[in-house]
């Protein structure tokens, strides 16, 4: 009590209790180690890098003014110079035509999502025609059935008609409770 006491005087807040030190034995224990202190304060925002910008090289100078050459008396340190010229030189080189490739590269991959995107727009062409098609023929199909039932039922009317007559003529025949070949 005592001790709270002079915390509270001294104007300093109350030590967070320690916490125990875990030290992780694999990387998914260590995910978890990460993921557990971040989630211990959610209002807190995590830091997330950017990312890093790709290597450019120095631009080639626009005007040389002392030209090395491979002549006779040049200086010891000439060459250093030289040297670190010619690196340089082939470093810009290479970063040029790596950049060249991965443009052709890019231009090759869109070129190809181009040919497959148009692949498959054909494919459902065919097939979105293929169903037209089958759903044009059932309904040919059903047409036909619906007029053949009707020139069935129109038949059968007169043929019923003149079996009403025939029945009305013989009494003693019976009805059919039943109709064959009818479904």
């Amino acid at each position: 009590m005592a001790a709270e006491k002079k915390d509270a005087r001294s104007g300093k807040a109350p030590k967070k209790e320690s916490q125990p030190l875990i030290i992780a034995k694999t990387p998914a224990e260590e995910q978890r180690l990460k993921l557990e202190r971040l989630m211990r304060n959610p209002d807190k925002p995590a830091n997330i890098p950017e990312r890093p910008k790709e290597w450019n090289p120095r631009a080639p100078p626009e005007f040389v003014r002392d030209v090395m050459g491979s002549s006779a008396g040049a200086g010891s340190g000439e060459f250093h110079v030289y040297r670190h010229l010619r690196r340089r030189e082939y470093q810009r080189q290479d970063f040029l035509e790596r950049m060249s490739d991965k443009q052709k590269m890019d231009e090759d991959y869109i070129e190809k999502v181009k040919e497959n995107q148009k692949a498959a727009e054909e494919r459902t062409a065919k097939r979105r025609k293929k169903r037209e098609k089958l759903k044009q023929k059932k309904l040919m199909a059903k047409k036909a059935k619906v007029e053949s039932q009707k020139e069935e039922a129109g038949s059968e009317e007169k043929s019923s008609s003149s079996a009403s007559e025939a029945e009305e003529q013989d009494d003693d025949a019976e009805v059919p409770s039943f109709i064959m070949g009818k479904r």
